[in-house]
């Protein structure tokens, strides 16, 4: 079973190279982030023409999150849990072949300090306090997504300084990722390639992508009755070089059956 993340940073806008890496790649399951689409404006003709279905939540601007799926996914949750008023549509959560798959675009919260790095923290925390709840299951699970954060400023980033005060580096984030390795969540990348540099993010700006400038902010963290099926895992970083592309290249694991 192979299950994948991308934030794909528009869909209708990367519609084309969505559809060529899901016919070459062949994902059972894919979690979208960054829909930048309003829920009536999903292409869900045409990714259900090319053998998927479709759960999601658009906004009309920014974030939006979606769950493709070659079975038939039943929805559990189209947001987060832990604050009513948060209307961001940043989480989404199905049952897909007997596996719970939570599909999540965390705040990036820049600039920091401020709102935005709180809002990014405080999400973060409603997170952790939802994974405990879903590991009380005593289910499978799966939370991939882009998380916003870089875990380890030794081989998650290129050698620079330059993103030092960005959200995306803080200790306090980091905090939170390490929190839930220590509570059991797996980092499946991590895992398979221990010690190599994997990156699944190189921005726009500065040529970061010509010089590799990259840093690891999408990931697949497994819950206990998942690690013991997890086969394979790496980035279809090729992807990031084709024309149109996404920021973000997919990121991918197998699981044994």
């Amino acid at each position: 079973m192979k299950v994948a993340t991308l934030n794909i940073n528009n869909i209708n806008k990367r519609l084309a190279n969505l559809l060529t890496w899901l016919a070459a790649s062949k994902p059972d399951v894919v979690c979208l982030q960054e829909l930048k689409a309003e829920t009536k404006a999903f292409p869900r003709t045409e990714i259900e023409k090319a053998g998927y279905h479709c759960l999601w939540q658009g906004e009309r601007t920014w974030n939006g999150v979606a769950i493709l799926s070659k079975a038939e996914p039943v929805l559990t949750r189209r947001s987060l849990p832990g604050d009513p008023r948060d209307t961001q549509a940043r989480y989404i959560e199905a049952a897909v072949a007997g596996i719970i798959v939570g599909c999540l675009y965390a705040p990036n919260g820049n600039p920091q300090p401020g709102p935005k790095f709180d809002y990014k923290l405080a999400w973060l925390d409603r997170m952790i306090r939802h994974s405990r709840n879903l590991n009380n299951e005593n289910a499978p699970v799966i939370l991939a997504g882009d998380y916003n954060i870089v875990p380890d400023l030794k081989i998650d980033i290129y050698p620079t300084r330059s993103w030092d005060k960005d959200a995306l580096t803080q200790p306090q984030p980091r905090a939170r990722f390490q929190l839930l390795k220590d509570e059991g969540w797996l980092d499946s990348l991590r895992a398979r390639h221990p010690r190599e540099r994997l990156y699944t993010y190189w921005d726009y700006k500065r040529h970061r992508w010509e010089r590799n400038g990259g840093l690891r902010l999408d990931h697949l963290l497994l819950n206990e009755p998942l690690h013991s099926r997890l086969k394979a895992a790496g980035v279809d970083k090729e992807e990031r070089g084709k024309e149109g592309a996404s920021d973000h290249a997919p990121t991918w694991i197998q699981l044994k059956r």
